[in-house]
């Protein structure tokens, strides 16, 4: 909820802070998204695939049999 029903909306000062405050926070995810996407191409090693892995599940009424894969 963004506040009660006959609330005024901000003027003056207060309506600048939050303008501040949208902008300040917009900055912080663009420099965590660029660090975050950075390290992981730095990063950057090919994941080895020898072919699917995984768990085979089998079920029969209520009972449940895993099979893990190597």
């Amino acid at each position: 909820m963004s506040g009660a029903r006959g609330a005024p909306k901000p003027r003056g000062l207060r309506r600048v802070e939050r303008w501040f405050v949208g902008l300040a926070m917009g900055v912080v995810a663009f420099v965590l998204e660029k660090v975050v996407l950075r390290s992981v191409r730095k990063e950057g090693k090919p994941v080895p695939s020898s072919g699917p892995t995984g768990t085979k599940v089998t079920s029969r009424g209520n009972a449940v049999d895993l099979d893990r894969r190597p």
